[in-house]
């Protein structure tokens, strides 16, 4: 089953907006997502760019614990491990090794490097996960692994 991703910033395929990447104030993105079924009771994202000139894809932004009943995120989510408000979703470490290392890191591709494309994948999973604040992105494929009712995607791009 697929579900619908879109950002009220940028359309699929077009490029991310300044204010959402390294560059510029490095909020995450506004969400929003249709199609959750009604099996699924929890979501999680893994966002990343696969240009990278890295061995793995970058990771930008991992989180779970999202209630399915929630249809989208508003821009600019705190870096905080664990979030109550403005939703309740625990949010996993990215790929930067210095300073912040939980919450979304925004595009920042090596200047000259062309156009990198940044997923956000979306997947609705049929149980909770038992996975604390502060997950890499393969021990949270680990934990869905079985439990994935459907995923979507939207693919964004940037270029410095």
């Amino acid at each position: 089953m697929a579900l619908t991703v879109t950002s009220p910033a940028f359309a699929p395929g077009e490029a991310i907006p300044r204010k959402y990447t390294g560059e510029g104030e490095d909020l995450s993105p506004p969400l929003a997502w249709t199609g959750v079924p009604t099996e699924a009771v929890e979501l999680a994202m893994i966002c990343d760019d696969p240009d990278a000139p890295t061995s793995e894809p970058w990771v930008h932004w991992v989180w779970y614990g999202l209630d399915a009943s929630v249809t989208g995120l508003p821009e600019g989510l705190p870096p905080d491990p664990q979030l109550e408000s403005p939703v309740r979703l625990r949010q996993g470490r990215q790929s930067w090794s210095s300073g912040r290392t939980v919450g979304y890191r925004g595009p920042l591709p090596p200047p000259g490097h062309g156009v990198h494309h940044y997923h956000f994948k979306l997947y609705a999973l049929d149980q909770k996960l038992d996975l604390p604040p502060g997950a890499t992105k393969s021990e949270l494929l680990q934990a869905m692994r079985g439990h994935v009712v459907a995923t979507g995607e939207l693919v964004g791009t940037y270029e410095r």
